[in-house]
């Protein structure tokens, strides 16, 4: 009987390739399967990219997902390694900078901001790399 690996805890999935500048320099490209961050600065999500969209306890709105999109990302490649964890109070500014060009509402804004700051450091941990799982 043969076996399928995967892992748990995504809701969402890119259909296209999306490109954001993030002022994140590193000395060079860092890429991996479904994310690049550029030495331009340039964070991408390729095609087929999976994240979870907005976490904690809100709503998966229009004016959320492309911050979550962005954060999550972001969370990603401090967990891996790839970039230094001081770069999480960037990661959290600019979920809240996008929600806000989304149409997001300030007090929701700030909202998801103080939730991130307080809460979400563990996330960006390589303690929190999701397991491969097996099935059956």
């Amino acid at each position: 009987m043969s076996k399928i690996k995967y892992r748990k805890g995504y809701k969402y999935q890119l259909v296209e390739e999306y490109t954001i500048f993030v002022g994140i320099y590193p000395a060079e490209d860092i890429e991996t399967d479904f994310i690049l961050l550029s030495r331009d600065g340039f964070l991408t999500g390729k095609v087929g990219y999976a994240w979870d969209g907005p976490s904690g306890p809100t709503w998966d709105t229009p004016n959320f997902m492309r911050g979550s999109l962005v954060h999550d990302k972001l969370y990603q490649l401090m967990r891996l390694g790839l970039i230094l964890q001081s770069y999480r109070g960037l990661a959290d500014r600019l979920l809240r900078e996008i929600c806000l060009e989304d149409g997001m509402s300030k007090i929701r804004a700030w909202y998801v901001y103080r939730a991130v700051r307080r809460f979400a450091a563990p996330f960006a941990s390589p303690d929190r790399l999701r397991p491969p799982q097996e099935a059956p």
